[in-house]
């Protein structure tokens, strides 16, 4: 209900005041299930994305935004289930089997589900190896993939937590939808595995077009925990050479 609510006065100030240019919003179905895939380069996108498109659009939200012992954590897990982001446990095992099962049970009702195939946000603006979760639900639940190319969010909140400067103007590129049975009929002899991830490099690609992003095949969270060991390592050698060096 509060996602109902929200949207026209969220839309009216997000177009009043960093007016993002949509292009494609045509290729979204009126009707029946959907799986919308978008590139992920800010906290921005999640925001913009659903409020760019007509549809309600249901997310699957990592489980430990949702958690936490103040009040304000209770309150922000209120709000984001209200705005329609599902928590997911992502850590595998029964956790995923979790995560499929709330992704079915919306398109199962005919509604769309918005992923993001590379399973966070971007790093460094490229666009990153994508998780095979957008073919397994596009195939069970019966719905076209409709790629969506995030452009400019990436710049717009670099170094901001959550809202973006209006400069670059941030745009929400849809493109047509794709066939997930189609892709997969193309490939007979293929295993299941080899199917899915053979899907998934489609859709990415089809981001990619869409985005104009250097694509780089490794998954985005192995590059955060190198770029996050990169900086220790540096940190502390700052700090042994501080020790070694009273005076520096």
């Amino acid at each position: 209900m509060l996602y109902e609510i929200a949207k026209p006065p969220v839309r009216a100030l997000m177009r009043a005041v960093w007016r993002p240019a949509l292009t494609g919003a045509h290729h979204v179905p009126e009707d029946g299930p959907v799986v919308l895939a978008s590139n992920h380069l800010a906290y921005s996108d999640t925001v913009i994305l659903p409020a760019s498109i007509e549809r309600t659009v249901f997310f699957l939200g990592k489980s430990d935004i949702f958690t936490g012992g103040n009040p304000f954590n209770a309150l922000f897990a209120r709000i984001m289930r209200g705005l329609h982001v599902m928590p997911v446990d992502r850590s595998g095992g029964p956790a995923s089997s979790t995560a499929i099962e709330a992704g079915l049970a919306v398109l199962a009702e005919g509604k769309v589900l918005g992923i993001y195939p590379e399973g966070t946000r971007s790093p460094d603006g490229r666009l990153h190896r994508g998780k095979t979760g957008v073919a397994r639900f596009a195939l069970a639940g019966g719905a076209p993939i409709v790629p969506v190319g995030m452009v400019g969010s990436f710049e717009a909140q670099r170094g901001r937590r959550y809202l973006p400067r209006r400069h670059p103007r941030i745009e929400v590129r849809v493109g047509e939808p794709i066939d997930p049975e189609a892709v997969v009929a193309a490939l007979p002899e293929a295993s299941e595995a080899e199917q899915l991830r053979a899907l998934t490099d489609h859709v990415m690609e089809r981001i990619t077009e869409l985005s104009g992003q250097d694509r780089v095949d490794e998954y985005a969270a192995d590059v955060k925990r190198r770029l996050r060991a990169q900086r220790s390592a540096r940190r502390t050698g700052r700090s042994a050479s501080s020790e070694a060096d009273p005076g520096a």
